[in-house]
């Protein structure tokens, strides 16, 4: 067990880990209209950019939650930082289009071993109770400001530096934390047995992967080949069950999914995936495309995104010790519908602080709350030698939301503009903009199956904390 003293210390050099990974998930799209202006890319090609990344990241978060579990959780999370800081180098100075995304498919690829690795540390560090809620709250938020934050850090870079060093900045960051892991990070691991489910992994990733080319290609694609490749997404996703109810050493052990509350808060986090990254890539299509704004005044428009949702997460820390996750998940996607329903109403003149700015503000209120209780609900019922699974299902549940996403919103963009004028492009942007909120129905979907509210335990004093006790004498 990390020293009391320590391990604060260890959650702040895990986040910045954490940060990291999620905000080149983000960053990227600020860059995206530089990218296609200087490398060739087939139509829609783009796309892949962001995509590739997440498909990749969710795709194989799950296998690497495993690995992090059998060969060390501090070793895997020393060696994922490493392939994330080569894949960087090489997404940085990649020549043509298809390099990029082939670049950015490894970087997503590290990311996966990096980040359950990081997760499951935190989760063997911090006992069950009041401290891993404070643990996971500042995970969870961590993670919400850096799905956010990327356009703030994103624009001055690329305007100021170039496209290329939103993965160079990487590099020093990588290095810098894998000096002070051994120092501060105590390694963990799970279960003896050494097996890896490799079929799993093959099948449920390439299952995404036929997803969301489905859904990129769909509006320009013929009708048949779109429903071809839906219904091979969805032989491969029955495949990969099959697969794991036969295996030895499952990728995603199937009884952990006996529990409700890890379902609805997993729900809840792809919905946040689903909508956090449509809206920031809808946002940035229309101030950039329609509007012509420069990849600088776009960050620091978008900027109070990224600000509203630390404060919100803040909040929602607070909140979910006191009436559980549920409530708090709620009330989050509620805020956020509010603030997308601003967003559909932007034409072509609106002036920033008539309508994008609120829409915003109230959307990253949204966000940072429910990204916390998301997180919290996936990671409350999970035992020990399955957290680096667990964590790895949770952080895949916001990659793949993220990718299906972008995939959603750019397909009904493009199936909903007629012409290249600025009016038209923004009509496709607002009714863009309305899908956000079928991801937000997915969330409260999600917060129907969470238990209300969770029991808390304070390890310090072993006994339940005033909420809790409420709560088990509440009928369930």
């Amino acid at each position: 067990m990390v020293l009391q003293s320590k391990r604060w210390f260890a959650l702040a050099l895990l986040c910045v880990a954490g940060f990291m990974i999620i905000l080149d998930a983000s960053i990227v799209l600020v860059a995206v209209p530089s990218i296609e202006r200087e490398l060739t890319f087939s139509a829609g090609g783009v796309q892949w950019v962001p995509s590739g990344y997440a498909l990749m990241f969710g795709g194989l978060l799950l296998l690497g939650g495993r690995i992090s579990d059998l060969l060390g959780r501090r070793r895997v999370f020393i060696t994922g930082l490493l392939l994330f800081a080569g894949a960087s180098l090489l997404c940085g100075f990649a020549w043509s289009g298809d390099a990029l995304v082939l670049a950015r498919g490894l970087q997503g690829a590290a990311a996966a071993v990096l980040a359950p690795s990081a997760l499951s540390i935190i989760m063997t560090t911090f006992p069950s109770g009041a401290d891993r809620n404070k643990a996971l709250g500042i995970w969870g938020a961590t993670s919400g400001v850096g799905g956010t934050a990327g356009s703030l850090i994103g624009g001055p870079v690329t305007d100021g530096l170039g496209w290329q060093w939103i993965f160079f900045i990487n590099v020093p960051v990588c290095l810098l934390v894998v000096v002070l892991a051994p120092m501060l990070l105590l390694d963990s691991r799970g279960p003896a047995r050494r097996s890896f489910d490799v079929a799993g992994a093959a099948t449920v990733t390439a299952a995404l992967i036929a997803l969301v080319y489905a859904v990129i290609e769909a509006p320009t694609a013929p009708v048949l080949r779109t429903v071809l490749l839906v219904l091979l997404s969805a032989a491969l996703f029955g495949l990969f069950v099959a697969v794991e109810k036969r295996s030895a050493a499952p990728l995603v052990p199937l009884r952990i999914f006996h529990s409700r509350t890890l379902v609805g808060g997993n729900l809840i986090t792809i919905a946040w995936g689903l909508s956090a990254f449509g809206l920031n890539f809808v946002y940035t299509q229309y101030a950039q495309l329609a509007l012509g704004t420069s990849a600088v005044r776009y960050g620091l428009m978008s900027a109070v995104l990224a600000a509203t949702a630390v404060v919100g997460s803040m909040f929602g820390q607070n909140l979910v010790t006191r009436v559980g996750p549920r409530r708090v998940a709620v009330v989050a996607l509620a805020t956020a519908a509010v603030g997308t329903t601003l967003m559909t109403r932007l034409t072509v003149d609106s002036g920033y602080f008539e309508l994008a700015f609120w829409g915003l503000t109230i959307f990253g209120l949204g966000l940072g709350a429910g990204s916390v209780a998301g997180s919290i609900a996936s990671l409350s019922d999970v035992a020990g030698p399955d957290s680096g699974v667990a964590s790895g299902l949770q952080n895949a549940s916001f990659q793949i939301g993220g990718a299906v996403g972008v995939a959603v919103v750019s397909a009904v963009a493009a199936g909903t503009t007629s012409g290249s004028t600025p009016d038209a492009l923004v009509h496709g942007d607002r009714i863009a903009f309305a899908t956000v909120w079928i991801f937000l129905a997915v969330g409260l979907a999600g917060s129907a199956l969470v238990k209300r509210p969770l029991e808390v335990r304070d390890e310090n004093s072993g006994h339940l904390s005033a909420d809790a006790a409420t709560s088990a004498r509440r009928p369930q």
